[in-house]
């Protein structure tokens, strides 16, 4: 079924809301625990989606088993927002624009147009599983209509052309294009590997296609404040987190 056509806007800067529109019997699918604020028609439904195996799909890619629906039961338009868990961006992905479909790395689903589809995604190499930052599990977003994303810091956009290839932090990695060849690659050389501070490996990302970074995972902020509330120094960036995760 086609995706619902819902009108949005984002607000804030750094801390951001997406407030959604919805006409009468339209309705956004959310990550529970997201909502804002809704106005009094909406009416919430919360469910697994489309019976067990989705919500357990849907656990695999880091969101909760239940999934929650905001539908407009009133005869005006009604609106319903959702905020960002961490600082960060929440990005709009207009699915129709992009072909269909869009990768997102596994926790970084916000909400979207009821008929947006949220699937588990396998990395193709062991590899890329092993030592990508994000595990073998993506996200992958299909439909025709709007899908919104949420990422730390500040967001990048690269439209890769055919060939062209971006080594990038493994955490880094926000979203692409299923066009986008992704891969891991070994940084190379002994003292850049464990004293360069950016870990064994990197993200290889190679045209054509559309790619997303963020400038600060949730990874890197919780490894911060935890060495910070345990008193914790940083050294040369050498530990388990850096040399495997690039955090």
């Amino acid at each position: 079924m086609p995706a619902h056509e819902i009108d949005y806007k984002i607000f804030g800067d750094d801390m951001q809301v997406v407030e959604v529109e919805l006409d009468p019997n339209e309705a956004v699918r959310a990550e529970v625990g997201t909502m804002l604020y809704m106005e009094n028609s909406i009416e919430m439904q919360t469910s697994t989606g489309g019976g067990i195996f989705s919500g357990l799909k849907r656990m695999f890619t880091g969101e909760s088993f239940f999934i929650t629906t905001f539908l407009n039961k009133g005869d005006g338009k009604q609106r319903v927002a959702f905020a960002a868990p961490y600082p960060g961006k929440i990005v709009p992905l207009d699915l129709k624009a992009l072909g269909g479909e869009f990768m997102c790395q596994k926790d970084g689903f916000l909400c979207a147009a009821q008929g947006i589809d949220i699937e588990v995604a396998f990395t193709k190499k062991i590899g890329t599983g092993l030592f990508g930052g994000e595990g073998f599990i993506l996200q992958r977003l299909t439909g025709d209509g709007l899908a919104f994303i949420h990422a730390g810091g500040t967001i990048i956009q690269r439209n890769l052309q055919a060939g062209e290839t971006l080594r990038v932090d493994t955490g880094c990695l926000v979203a692409f294009a299923p066009t986008v060849d992704y891969d891991i690659k070994f940084v190379g050389g002994f003292k850049n590997a464990l004293f360069g501070g950016e870990g064994l490996f990197f993200a290889t990302v190679t045209g054509p296609g559309l790619v997303y970074l963020q400038s600060l995972p949730f990874s890197r902020l919780a490894d911060r404040v935890a060495r910070a509330s345990y008193g914790g120094k940083e050294e040369s960036g050498i530990g388990i987190g850096s040399i495997f995760g690039g955090d």
